[in-house]
């Protein structure tokens, strides 16, 4: 069987991947495609339970020990669900992969980007996504609409002060100059429909079999 496409879908806080996600997700499957729908960090029940960890504002973690449980979560996640997916030939929709900790643990933590390399591969066993959107939002932006759904302090990350998610977002804008054939930039301002529309441009560029 071919194997599957992997899709992840990238962005700073409140930059709206889960429903753009969604939506696509049921786009895609109303047109006879196999989609799977997963998350980072989380999609299985391991991962889900370290995502309580990492996200609860109660808990005082260390930016390596935070590091650590996100590669931990992955590797479950990738074994798991991932490959799996792909090798039954589905196109796999995952909300954050490598780039999330890039951006978060390697721009937003400071930690040594070599050490975050060296993780994400033996983490994913070289899995890469075959295409990355990443919704681009600005950061005041980003966190307001964040904190309006999720709570009105948000999470523990949501939390943090925002030169923390200027150089997060920073790290995504350098991601993607670094990799233009795979991480395609769109604008996550607009309404929901005016993004998703983006979002089917791009799509239809790089898989135009599919519509």
């Amino acid at each position: 069987m071919k194997r599957g496409v992997f899709i992840t879908l990238e962005g700073s806080d409140g930059c709206g991947k889960t429903t753009q996600t969604v939506r696509l997700k049921e786009k895609l499957a109303r047109k006879g495609l196999k989609v799977a729908h997963t998350r980072e960090p989380g999609g299985t029940s391991f991962a889900e339970n370290l995502r309580q960890i990492i996200l609860n504002p109660r808990n005082k973690i260390s930016p390596i020990a935070e590091l650590l449980l996100y590669e931990a979560s992955r590797v479950q996640h990738t074994q798991e669900i991932l490959l799996p997916a792909l090798r039954q030939g589905k196109i796999v929709l995952c909300e954050r992969y490598t780039d999330a900790t890039v951006a978060y643990q390697g721009y937003g933590r400071k930690i040594n980007p070599r050490w975050i390399e060296d993780l994400n591969r033996m983490a994913t066993g070289g899995l890469t996504p075959d295409l990355t959107i990443l919704l681009d939002i600005p950061v005041e932006e980003g966190l307001k609409r964040a904190r309006k759904s999720g709570g009105k302090r948000g999470d523990r990350l949501e939390r943090e002060n925002l030169l923390f998610h200027r150089r997060v977002r920073r790290g995504y804008v350098h991601l993607a100059r670094r990799e233009p054939q795979r991480i395609k930039v769109v604008s996550a301002r607009g309404t929901v429909a005016e993004v998703e529309n983006k979002i089917e441009n791009v799509l239809r560029s790089k898989f135009p079999q599919w519509f």
